[in-house]
């Protein structure tokens, strides 16, 4: 019974260390599509903008929401590894969408170079 309470903490803390990790990586990539190499430069790159930083905001709430369980300490490491687990699979997705805008705007970008 104890190493698997062991198991279970260790699993939780490999969740925490990705779930921080691709926290820092999401700040980076908002950095990034807000700079001006990434500016939009038709409609459809504009609402993908807008709907990125809808998407950062999102995030940025359940990366909180789970951020305030974790200080109460009063959920079950099973509930808390089924929240972490989400949020891991929305960055991935966050990512996805992260990189189909990058190579949208570097289309745009490239055309209006030669």
């Amino acid at each position: 019974m104890d190493s698997l309470t062991k198991n279970s903490k260790d699993s939780l803390q490999e969740l925490l260390v990705r779930f921080e990790r691709n926290n820092k990586m999401v700040q980076r990539l908002s950095k990034k599509i807000n700079s001006y190499t990434c500016e939009p430069n038709n409609l459809s790159c504009f609402e993908k903008l807008y709907e990125l930083r809808q998407s950062f905001k999102a995030y940025a709430n359940q990366q909180n929401k789970i951020m305030q369980l974790l200080k109460q300490k009063k959920v079950e490491a099973k509930n808390l590894k089924a929240d972490i687990k989400r949020h891991l699979e929305y960055f991935k997705k966050l990512e996805q969408e992260i990189a189909a805008y990058l190579l949208a705007t570097d289309q745009y970008s490239q055309e209006f170079r030669q």
